[in-house]
């Protein structure tokens, strides 16, 4: 998970459709320091219809998630990808300083209801009954965050959370 700016493209002629690869300056690692500690290139496939990202050459900061494959880091429509001046206030406190609380949580989306957590280490998140993807308002102003008795639960707000008590109000 980084904030970087798109400083460059090449398409690469890898694979039957390319690759695209972009060249980035990295303004902030938010997670993934074991893995790769300075991220340069971003992958995507070239083709939108094969799930692959556009994004623009120096014009804006982006917060950007993937995965790493062989050494190279990787991006597509099914991660989060989104221009760093759209997120919400919520979101960019929760990256510098809730997300991380959450590590051993699993979020599990619910498409229809009733939906049940299955164990003590998931959120449900309800954004995928009325939204798609990271646009909800449960995605814009909440995190799901571990508490001390090893629950994890959805938090908003400013202060602290109190880990010992879930806000029943709360999606």
């Amino acid at each position: 998970v980084i904030r970087a700016k798109v400083v460059g493209k090449k398409l690469m002629k890898d694979g039957p459709f390319g690759t695209m690869r972009y060249t980035v300056k990295q303004m902030k690692m938010y997670r993934g320091f074991q893995i790769m500690p300075h991220v340069q290139y971003i992958y995507t496939e070239a083709s939108e219809s094969l799930c692959g990202v556009k994004l623009e050459v120096n014009k804006y900061q982006y917060l950007i998630t993937g995965r790493v494959y062989e050494g190279k880091v990787y991006t597509g429509l099914c991660n989060w990808y989104e221009k760093w001046d759209r997120l919400t206030l919520s979101q960019r406190k929760g990256l510098n300083h809730r997300y991380h609380l959450g590590c051993g949580c699993k979020i599990r989306p619910c498409y229809y209801l009733p939906c049940f957590a299955t164990s003590k280490n998931e959120c449900i998140w309800t954004d995928m009954l009325s939204n798609f993807g990271h646009s909800g308002y449960q995605a814009k102003h909440y995190a799901c965050i571990q508490r001390a008795d090893g629950y994890c639960s959805w938090y908003r707000g400013w202060a602290p959370p109190d880990k010992t008590i879930i806000n029943a109000t709360d999606p």
